[in-house]
């Protein structure tokens, strides 16, 4: 059954999801919210360990803007399966609001709370305006997150200031990077580490090496962990997959370069074939397109080769069927390596 070969997969090499909670064409954004709950309902099912919801702005695809509300609206349809942020863009907030909306979420369900933190706005410059997000915020990341986690802890940074709730709740962190600055500062704060492989692959094997190298012990955390994202096109038939992934990359040159001109598929084909398209399909570099058994020796390379603890799966297909597929047969059919049981 799925579950027993996802629970032995887990013994190995733990699998989870980045949703990026997709706005299909024609779509709304309270039914891409309905599909976020069917598929985290189905990767709980099948053993997932965690699913994150990133932090995007004015982006017509991406619904997941408000990451904490849509993780608690989540969380109330599921039971076991951990969810949090992938991640939480820190500049955008002051640490002691985050304190409070992850310490109100872990208190609503104990012990399935993740909080991954980036330094970047998720957005473009004039978005991050609007945001009134100040271009010098990103420098005061490290004293942010510092901030941050003593609210979640028992001792506050800022004398006569608390989160509540949100104090004592210890909600795990994670740094998140695509390159030797989020490594660095996972390793000297001793924290977990998540690589953005699935859109940046470029540092994947030097960051991760520099983190293992100079990672610290922390109170929380002995050794170094690695979550490295792989995105994860899987289908019954490889023409199917290839179909797939071919949409995603449209609506990856639609959303980098097309932004606000409703680009149609053949524009976006067209854009594909110059240079600029290249540079898309260089930053999926890191993507298991195939069989069951095609993504599985892709993801056990990948893998080895990213010093991965956990994956973290990216299934970007441009239907709600397709990506539930795509995680089943992941979970069901590609163990890495399935152990005897």
């Amino acid at each position: 059954m799925p579950w027993d070969i996802a629970g032995c997969f887990h013994m190995n090499l733990p699998l989870s999801i980045l949703d990026l909670a997709f706005v299909a064409p024609g779509q709304s954004a309270g039914e891409a919210f309905a599909a976020c709950v069917t598929l985290a309902q189905r990767a709980e099912a099948l053993g997932y360990r965690r699913i994150w919801y990133a932090e995007h702005h004015n982006m017509p695809t991406i619904a997941s803007s408000a990451t904490s509300v849509l993780i608690a609206h989540v969380a109330a349809h599921t039971r076991t399966v951990r969810l949090g942020a992938g991640g939480i863009m820190l500049p955008n907030h002051a640490p002691l609001v985050i304190a409070e909306q992850f310490g109100t979420l872990a208190s609503l369900h104990p012990g399935r709370i993740d909080l991954g933190l980036g330094r970047a706005p998720g957005t473009d410059p004039t978005t991050a305006r609007a945001l009134r997000t100040d271009p010098t915020s990103a420098d005061a990341f490290p004293s942010d997150v510092l901030e941050l986690q003593a609210y979640l802890g028992d001792h506050s940074r800022v004398p006569g200031v608390e989160a509540v709730p949100g104090k004592g709740t210890s909600v795990p962190l994670y740094i998140l990077g695509s390159s030797l600055f989020g490594a660095q500062l996972a390793a000297r704060l001793g924290l977990p580490y998540a690589f953005a492989s699935h859109f940046a692959p470029a540092a994947l094997e030097e960051a991760v090496a520099t983190y293992r190298a100079e990672f610290r012990p922390s109170a929380a955390h002995s050794e170094p962990y690695v979550l490295a994202g792989l995105n994860v096109l899987c289908a019954d038939t490889r023409p199917e997959a290839e179909a797939n992934f071919h949409a995603v990359k449209r609506a990856f040159v639609k959303g980098v370069f097309g932004r606000g001109m409703n680009w149609s598929d053949a524009t976006a084909d067209t854009v594909l074939d110059t240079p600029a398209g290249q540079v898309v399909k260089g930053m999926l570099t890191h993507s298991a397109v195939g069989t069951a058994t095609e993504v599985r020796a892709h993801a056990e390379g990948f893998a080895r080769a990213a010093d991965a603890d956990e994956l973290l799966t990216v299934h970007n297909a441009p239907t709600l069927a397709a990506r539930l597929r795509s995680i089943e047969l992941l979970a069901g059919e590609s163990a890495l390596p399935l152990p005897s049981c």
